[in-house]
């Protein structure tokens, strides 16, 4: 305490001159309504220049959760857009589930090879989440493969760059269909095998899902016709498709569940049974 008594004792002058400036310059703001203003404003730019970063930070730490809640909301829409003709109908999401032939999750690949013959991803859903074996996987620019092996919180998927990956595939102009393979070669580019020498074929058209398929809604996005090649042999065109998707750069994905799926494979296993 007695040296904080002599230090404003040395200093006296010094703080006597600070006290009367502050002083001051108080009572000129309040007579002074353009200095007021002007004080004001130079507070609220500072504080406002201190919230707007706050808020950026907020916003860049919440980037995860207002993605997820827009794939999730992408899922409800694809719903929509798979079962019903007319979108503009307003449908509660505890009814979405129940309605159509079709469900849609969300997921997020934690995994993904591209390098070998027989590729595989991993999303970060399980049963669980409801998924199951047999589900189609796609994200916004076409599908990505099919899931074979779920887990409680995991599911594996079939890369549609994979040997033995096969699935119902046609020339959207034309419906002319035939089987989506992978040759092993190039991981932009799949094969559409077994189109009729018919068909009309063009570099450029697309390439999108087949109705015959029990796994993927018809019409959704693969790729786009690159090179065409004839087999002699068997009269059919095999066709390399150059695809929508960076196979090597994926994230949200949605995995799509068809419920007839099951009443479709028993039937038809009737007819291989009679």
């Amino acid at each position: 305490m007695q040296q904080l008594f002599v230090y404003i004792f040395k200093n006296s002058t010094r703080l006597l001159f600070l006290l009367l400036l502050v002083v001051s310059l108080v009572l000129t703001i309040q007579s002074h309504s353009f200095h007021r203003s002007q004080v004001i404003s130079s507070a609220n730019f500072v504080t406002g220049g201190v919230y707007e970063r706050i808020n950026s930070v907020n916003e860049y730490l919440n980037l995860k959760t207002e993605n997820e809640g827009l794939a999730n909301e992408n899922a409800r829409l694809k719903s929509l857009l798979f079962n019903f003709k007319d979108t503009t109908k307003v449908i509660d999401k505890e009814l979405l589930s129940s309605f159509g032939n079709y469900k849609v999750f969300q997921s997020k690949i934690i995994n993904n090879t591209y390098n070998v013959h027989e590729n595989f991803l991993t999303i970060n859903s399980g049963s669980l989440n409801g998924i199951q074996p047999d589900m189609g996987v796609m994200n916004s620019k076409g599908i990505i493969g099919i899931v074979e092996h779920t887990s409680k919180n995991y599911a594996t998927v079939i890369s549609v760059l994979n040997v033995k990956s096969q699935i119902n595939a046609k020339i959207k102009k034309t419906s002319h269909f035939g089987t989506l393979t992978w040759n092993g070669k190039n991981t932009g580019y799949v094969q559409l095998i077994d189109v009729p020498r018919l068909a009309t074929v063009k570099k450029g058209d697309t390439i999108v899902t087949g109705a015959q398929s029990i796994i993927f809604p018809e019409n959704i996005n693969i790729g786009t016709i690159h090179k065409i090649y004839t087999d002699n042999k068997t009269n059919y065109f095999t066709i390399d498709v150059k695809l929508f998707n960076d196979m090597t750069s994926l994230g949200h994905v949605y995995i799509i569940e068809n419920k007839d799926r099951k009443e479709v494979i028993e039937l038809e296993a009737q007819n291989k049974d009679e």
